[in-house]
C-alpha cells in the first residue's frame, strides 16, 4: 500500500507540471497558468486516485501540449508524440480512447469552420450562374439586351462580393465575441487524427478501444452508477461556481474567445451535463481554455496591473512567498489527515479480508471453491487481497455486452436490493458465502434465515456461511 500510495502522489505532481507547462505554452502567461493550475488540481482532488485514469489524465495533458507544438513549429517528433500517446491510452485505458479524438475535435473544426467562411460560397456560385449564363447567351444571336443585363448584374454581385469581405475583414479585426485564430498547420490535424485512429489496432484486445465505448452505452451499467448519472448544478458546488465564472466572463464583459476555445469549453461542459465524471476533464482540459478567457480579461482591463504584479512575483520576495504558501497549504493537508489509514475500515471490509486469508490458511476456507457474494462498491479491495469475488468497480465488465451474455450486474442489484429471492440467484451462481455491510438489508435477510450461518461479524461487515449448497446450477 505504500508503493501505490507513493507512486500516486508521485503521478499527481507529475499530472501538475505538465498542465503547468501546457498552460503556460499556451497562453504564455506564467502567472495565470500556475494560479489555475494549482486550482485545477484542487478541483480534482476527488479524482486523484490509484486508477488508470491517473495516467490517462497526464496523457491527454500531453496531448494538448504536443497539439500545440505541432502548430506553432510543424515538426514531425509531436506527431510521433501525438500517435504514441493514442497507441498508449489504447492499450492501458481503452475506455477512453475515443476521448483523444474529441480533445482533437475543436482544432480540426475550427479550421473546417475557418475554410467555410473564407470560401465565400454563396457570391462564388452567384458569380459562376451568372458568367454560366454569359456564355451560354453569347453564342446567341438577338440576345444582347439580356446580355447587358446579366453583364451589369455580375458587376453589381462582384462588388457586393468585395463589400462583403472587406466587411468580413473588419469583424475579425474587431471581434464581437468569438475571434478566427488562424494556423494554417491546423489542416495537417486530419491527418494526423487518422493516423493516430489507427493506433488502436496495435493492442492485443482486438477491436475493443474501437468498441468499448458503444458497447457501454448500450449496456445497464451507466444507469446505476452514480458517476455516470447527469450532473446537476445546485448539488455540485464546484461545477456551479465554474459555470457562473464562465457566465460572467462570457455574457457580461468584453471578453473573446476563440472558436477553438469555444468547442472545448463547450462540449466539455455538455458532457460534464451529461454524466458528472466528465467533471474531470471539464476542469483539466478546460482549465487551459479558461485561463485563455483570464488572460483576455486582464489583458483588456488591467494589464498594466498584472504586468506589475509578474514583475513582482519573479523577484525573489516574490518566489519565496509562493513557496512559503505551497509549504504551508501542504503541511495543512498532511496534519489533517497523517493519522489516516491507507484504508478506510469502516469502507473497505480490512478485518473480514484479514479472517478469510486466515482461516484459508488454516485450511477451513478453500479460496479456490468459495464462491463469495460481495458488494459492488468493495469488490476491487477484495480482488487486490487476492480473494475471488462476484462483482467489483468494473462494473461494464459484468454487463451483458462485456461478459458473453450473462448479466452479472443486474443479478446483482437484484440481488442485493432484494427485488429477486436471493436464494434463486445463489444457487444460479453456486453462492457459498455471502459478505455484505452490518446495515444492508441482504444482511437482515440472512440473519433471519436458518440456511445461512454468521461466521464473522466486525462493527462494519458480516460474513455468512450457506450451508446447504446447489452446486449443480453455479456458474
Amino acid at each position: 500500500m505504500t508503493g501505490i500510495y507513493i507512486s500516486t502522489i508521485a503521478l499527481s505532481c507529475i499530472l501538475g507540471v505538465a498542465l503547468y507547462i501546457t498552460n503556460n505554452k499556451v497562453n504564455k502567461k506564467p502567472l495565470f497558468a500556475f494560479v489555475i493550475t494549482i486550482g485545477v488540481m484542487l478541483l480534482l482532488r476527488d479524482f486523484i486516485a490509484a486508477r488508470a485514469q491517473l495516467v490517462t489524465y497526464i496523457l491527454f495533458v500531453l496531448e494538448i501540449l504536443f497539439i500545440e507544438c505541432f502548430l506553432d513549429t510543424k515538426k514531425k517528433r509531436y506527431v510521433l508524440g501525438l500517435m504514441l500517446i493514442a497507441m498508449l491510452i489504447a492499450n492501458m485505458h481503452a475506455a477512453l480512447f475515443y476521448f483523444f479524438f474529441i480533445l482533437m475535435a475543436p482544432y480540426i473544426a475550427e479550421y473546417i469552420i475557418i475554410r467555410l467562411r473564407d470560401s465565400h460560397l454563396f457570391y462564388r456560385y452567384r458569380i459562376y450562374e451568372i458568367k454560366s449564363k454569359i456564355t451560354s447567351l453569347s453564342k446567341k444571336q438577338g440576345k444582347e439586351a439580356k446580355l447587358e443585363k446579366l453583364q451589369a448584374k455580375l458587376v453589381e454581385t462582384e462588388e457586393k462580393f468585395m463589400k462583403f469581405k472587406e466587411r468580413l475583414l473588419q469583424r475579425e479585426e474587431n471581434p464581437y465575441r468569438v475571434k478566427l485564430v488562424r494556423r494554417n498547420a491546423e489542416k495537417w490535424l486530419i491527418l494526423i487524427c487518422i493516423l493516430c485512429l489507427l493506433m488502436g489496432m496495435l493492442t492485443p484486445i482486438g477491436d475493443e478501444p474501437y468498441t468499448h465505448i458503444f458497447k457501454l452505452m448500450h449496456g445497464n451499467t451507466t444507469k446505476s452508477i452514480a458517476e455516470h448519472q447527469p450532473l446537476t448544478l445546485i448539488s455540485h458546488t464546484d461545477a456551479l461556481l465554474i459555470v457562473g465564472l464562465l457566465i460572467i466572463l462570457v455574457v457580461f464583459t468584453d471578453t473573446k474567445m476563440s472558436l477553438k476555445d469555444m468547442f472545448m469549453i463547450g462540449g466539455l461542459l455538455l458532457a460534464t451535463f451529461m454524466s458528472r465524471r466528465q467533471f474531470s476533464m471539464l476542469v483539466l482540459i478546460g482549465g487551459i481554455s479558461f485561463t485563455t478567457l483570464i488572460g483576455s480579461f486582464v489583458d483588456k482591463y488591467d494589464k498594466d496591473g498584472v504586468k506589475e504584479f509578474m514583475k513582482l512575483m519573479s523577484t525573489w520576495k516574490g518566489k519565496t512567498l509562493t513557496l512559503v504558501l505551497v509549504i504551508v497549504c501542504s503541511a495543512s493537508l498532511y496534519i489533517k489527515q497523517r493519522n489516516n489509514e491507507y484504508i478506510s475500515s469502516s469502507s473497505y471490509p480490512v478485518e473480514a479480508a484479514n479472517y478469510i486469508l486466515e482461516e484459508s490458511q488454516k485450511g477451513n476456507l478453500d479460496l479456490q471453491e468459495m464462491k463469495l457474494f460481495n458488494d459492488y462498491n468493495y469488490g476491487s479491495y477484495l480482488l487486490f487481497r487476492d480473494i475471488p469475488v462476484f462483482i467489483d468497480s468494473r462494473a461494464d465488465l459484468y454487463s451483458p455486452e462485456f461478459n458473453e451474455g450473462c448479466n452479472i450486474f443486474s443479478d446483482y442489484l437484484s440481488l442485493s436490493g432484494l427485488s429477486a429471492y436471493y436464494e434463486t440467484g445463489f444457487d444460479k451462481y453456486g453462492i457459498t458465502h455471502v459478505m455484505s455491510y452490518g446495515n444492508s438489508k441482504l444482511n437482515m435477510m440472512l440473519s433471519r434465515d436458518d440456511n445461512y450461518k454468521e461466521i464473522y461479524r466486525d462493527d462494519h461487515f458480516v460474513i455468512f456461511e450457506r450451508l446447504n449448497v446447489n452446486l449443480e446450477n453455479g456458474e
